[in-house]
């Protein structure tokens, strides 16, 4: 079970500072999930070029956002806003006579305050 899903609001937790120029810090909602890599809404943002072609005599820049490493980001977690571990529990439901293993997510709370 991946404990990170698309439309999850994650953090990014390592990089360059945003005083550098980096990322880490920002939160976003993840758009797309790449194997082992994810795209975050407004998080490695980078700039192409568009060739002119047959069509278009110009060239053209468009900004778009490029994937990075899942270990890269955490949850966040809805209540308090905070980047936080998560945890997958297991609980076996029965339906009319029917055994099912269902794995839910949770965010895991520290043990100190925030």
């Amino acid at each position: 079970m991946q404990r990170i899903r698309k439309g999850d609001l994650v953090q990014v937790i390592s990089g360059r500072s945003q005083e550098k120029g980096g990322d880490r810090g920002k939160q976003g909602a993840v758009l797309q999930i790449l194997g082992e890599r994810v795209v975050v809404e407004g998080v490695n943002v980078r700039t192409k070029r568009t060739r002119a072609g047959l069509n278009t005599k110009s060239t053209e820049s468009v900004q778009a956002e490029a994937p990075i490493h899942i270990s890269n980001v955490q949850l966040v977690d809805p209540e308090t806003k905070v980047p936080t571990r998560v945890g997958v529990r297991v609980e076996q439901v029965t339906e009319d006579g029917v055994t099912k293993t269902v794995r839910t997510r949770f965010a895991k709370k520290s043990g100190k305050d925030i």
